[in-house]
């Protein structure tokens, strides 16, 4: 497909806090996105996939001074020691990383807020109320959970207090906004997803909104208000805001900042957790709206990922480091577990014992151990070579439909079904297998032709598997795409899901190569230190 004939997908996760180094749950969104965008890159689309982190507000400054840094190289020393290095080992093949501190993103904020202000959007008026420094955000009383005594109240994100703020700002005509986002998500229901979290959304534009502080006078690491150097820009419109300046928003039209806005916004998917749902689904399209720019085609809102029945948290000692469980059950596996054992789009818990037993069965034993004695077995039987191309419709059937119900469900966000069918595939080869019973074949000389049937049918099934496990798990697919000598077809990536189950494609002669095991056996360390 030419590159004008291309589909776009653009694709965000937040930007995460560099208050403290990534744990699971920051993982499990970042690869969900990384797993999704690999996908549309495989159906031949243009894919542009944006992460980051957020370095302004009093959360970031606080923790920097808690440590005796400035928060700029608090912030830098966070994204270069523990954010970055943590994508780049879980194989996150993002096309961008932006951080709030960056002068392109800094300076199209500005342009964006004065815009809003020359518009009439912006006032200034006095906030007081409830701030969770924490959650960076004004809370309503309702909100709130009862404290220690009478006069505290707990965030119910955090369980910690609130703090009551006083503040002469500048207000963001919120309010006004109601109605037109109302209709947006009658109109478009997919526009936020999945049906609990638009629910909410709704409920919460039913029962009135008020109008947004967008500034702080109390401190002054953000971005400082353009029109007002005494204040600096609340850290979540600063925040929100960089899906677009990534892309140039606000750039002029025929620079190279404005053709790359014109040509990736709206965003198709930005995935978030539900507890920034509000933002994300209400001020962000608000602000979008109020500036006459397109909405965000999709926001979705996964669940949280539970230790010990509560959302993994630092702040409460229960967030995880991915390498707790990389180190132990392998990169390829820790991706493939948390969108194989959770629905995406609810809450659900990590389990160590879990993890281990469907690593065991699903990865080791049946993905892993059918590509181990294929491998071995044209090995013995075929000098090391695939056989003759060789039918075999009911196979080739099954991949073209586990294909199918693939795509659907990883195109709609639905990875749990996605796997589930490229897992009922595996299955179905390894039935072949056993009922074909290739190692009896190899016994009788007059049967060789119905041997090498037999075997070209798994090794191909397993070329199909390669292709639709690969977005999932790419480093033990590409080893798997060398065994079967199918380099000879090209690079992995280049492989398209509309052609993947066309059957035959692996070619006559080519040759395996026995590598290491995909998945190994695990060590007898049981990880106790993790169970809960």
């Amino acid at each position: 497909m030419s590159e004008q004939g291309q589909k776009n997908f653009y694709l965000t996760t937040p930007i995460y806090y560099v208050n403290d180094a990534p744990h699971i749950g920051h993982a499990y969104t970042t690869v969900a996105g990384d797993v999704l965008t690999r996908w549309h890159r495989q159906r031949g689309e243009r894919v542009w996939f944006l992460t980051g982190t957020d370095e302004h507000g009093q959360k970031v400054l606080r923790t920097a001074e808690a440590n005796n840094s400035d928060p700029q190289a608090w912030a830098d020393k966070l994204v270069e020691s523990a954010w970055k290095p943590t994508w780049k080992s879980l194989n996150i093949a993002n096309d961008d990383f932006i951080r709030t501190t960056e002068g392109r993103h800094m300076e199209r904020v500005q342009n964006f807020l004065q815009g809003l202000k020359d518009a009439g959007h912006i006032y200034e008026g006095k906030y007081e109320g409830p701030y969770c420094v924490g959650c960076e955000e004004f809370k309503l009383p309702g909100d709130l959970l009862p404290g220690a005594n009478e006069s505290e109240k707990l965030c119910p994100i955090h369980s910690r207090p609130v703090e009551l703020v006083s503040e002469t700002n500048w207000f963001f005509r919120l309010s006004a906004f109601v109605e037109p986002l109302l209709a947006h998500y009658r109109e478009n229901p997919q526009a936020c997803e999945p049906t609990s979290a638009r629910n909410e959304v709704v409920a919460f534009l039913e029962g009135g909104v008020s109008d947004l502080s967008i500034s702080r006078s109390s401190f002054s690491w953000g971005i400082p208000v353009p029109w007002d150097s005494k204040q600096v820009v609340y850290v979540w419109f600063d925040a929100l805001l960089n899906y677009a300046t990534a892309v140039g928003l606000g750039d002029a039209p025929g620079t190279p900042g404005g053709e790359d806005f014109a040509h990736k916004w709206p965003a198709d998917v930005h995935l978030v957790g539900k507890d920034i749902l509000r933002f994300h689904a209400v001020i962000w399209p608000a602000m979008l709206l109020a500036a006459n720019l397109p909405v965000p085609k999709k926001v979705f809102a996964h669940g949280w990922l539970l230790v010990g029945g509560e959302k993994m948290s630092k702040s409460k000692l229960t967030g995880i480091a991915p390498s707790d469980i990389t180190d132990f059950f392998g990169v390829d596996a820790f991706r493939y577990y948390f969108l194989r054992a959770i629905p995406f789009g609810t809450d659900g818990s990590f389990s160590w014992e879990d993890m281990v037993a469907r690593y065991t069965s699903e990865l080791a034993n049946d993905f892993g151990n059918l590509a181990s004695r294929a491998i071995a077995m044209v090995e013995k039987y075929c000098d090391g070579k695939i056989p003759c191309v060789a039918n075999e419709p009911e196979l080739a059937a099954a991949a073209a439909l586990a294909t199918k119900r693939a795509d659907e469900s990883i195109s709609a966000l639905d990875f749990q079904s996605g796997i589930l069918a490229i897992l009922e595939f595996c299955k179905s080869v390894n039935g072949y297998v056993t009922e074909q019973a290739p190692w009896v074949l190899a016994k009788d000389p007059a049967r060789k032709s119905e041997l090498d049937q037999v075997l070209y049918a798994t090794c191909e099934s397993l070329r199909i598997l390669a292709v639709l496990f690969n977005p999932v798990m790419p480093e033990t697919s590409q080893k798997l795409w060398r065994a079967l000598g199918a380099d000879k077809l090209g690079l992995l990536d280049d492989q398209r899901i509309n052609d993947v189950a066309r059957w035959g494609q692996l070619p006559t002669g080519a040759q395996t190569i026995r590598g290491e095991v995909l998945f190994p056996r695990l060590p007898e360390n049981t990880g106790e230190e993790l169970r809960g």
